[in-house]
């Protein structure tokens, strides 16, 4: 494919079980059960990343420009951003986002670690996952301020992440993300999953606030996942990027389902690839 493409959400199977690093595993025969759920045409695609090379050849195969790596920090799956540094500093086509549990740290703590991800290992965001926190917590609880303003002084990108798979729905709710975005106005905001299922949401949180971006990766083949393409067909052409949510979706299939979504051919540039540059500030 000859158009630059960056992948806003991937994650090789070897970082975890989770993602499938075990075979024979429970986890590994969950990660196949959620591909065919979410219309993969094969469900164990991802061994071929149980080694670095092979998820960096898929990469390239598949003619994505850059693949971003998502680090995770909740109670039940902790991948280190030394970790995730590790991983992406070699590879130009990967780029890494560090993850922070905000429920462990107090403010102080919260800073030096954000302020350790951006500028001493080099990590492009930050990722939170407030609804898998122990306890969940919404996107708009007081604790997560100082992350909110640590990141906005750094110019770095917070990263949340909700949806279906969350342990309550409740917190799929983008509803807290418009207070975030409203109080942080210069904080771009970028919500993993697209917040489904809860679509109309996400798109009046979205038009109502242009520091808010959203990548419903996997989540777009889903019923009613038509109305983000409508919308970025609209209004919020500068705020909807691509992401394959690999391993949990093949990266060349879901590329090319995403081109037969409808996306005019003026758009499909920004969400496939001006967007998360300008996002990521590559």
């Amino acid at each position: 494919m000859s158009r630059p493409i960056i992948d806003m959400r991937s994650r090789p199977a070897f970082l975890h079980d989770f993602y499938g690093a075990t075979p024979a595993t429970h986890e590994y025969e969950t990660a196949k059960w959620l591909n065919r759920r979410l219309g993969s045409k094969q469900d164990d695609h991802f061994a071929r990343s149980h080694t670095l090379d092979g998820f960096i050849e898929e990469i390239r195969e598949a003619g994505i420009r850059h693949a971003v790596v998502v680090g995770r920090d909740t109670p039940d799956i902790t991948i280190s951003n030394e970790t995730i540094r590790d991983i992406t500093a070699p590879h130009p086509e990967l780029i890494g986002i560090a993850s922070v549990n905000p429920q462990a740290l107090d403010s102080r703590g919260i800073a030096e670690a954000i302020e350790k991800a951006v500028n001493t290992l080099g990590l492009r965001g930050i990722n939170i996952e407030p609804g898998f926190g122990a306890p969940p917590i919404q996107a708009d609880d007081p604790l997560l301020y100082p992350l909110y303003d640590a990141c906005k002084q750094l110019g770095v990108p917070v990263f949340l992440m909700s949806g279906p798979t969350t342990p309550n729905l409740e917190y799929a709710n983008p509803v807290a993300v418009g207070k975030v975005a409203r109080a942080f106005s210069g904080l771009p905001i970028v919500c993993y999953h697209g917040f489904y299922p809860y679509v109309n949401e996400m798109i009046g949180v979205a038009f109502r606030y242009e520091n808010v971006y959203v990548v419903p990766d996997m989540y777009i083949f889903l019923p009613g996942g038509s109305l983000y393409v409508e919308a970025a067909n609209g209004f919020m052409k500068e705020q909807l990027l691509f992401g394959s949510s690999y391993p949990f979706r093949a990266m060349g299939q879901t590329l090319e389902d995403f081109l037969r979504l409808g996306l005019r051919e003026e758009v499909l540039d920004r969400v496939l690839y001006q967007n998360a540059k300008r996002l990521l500030r590559i």
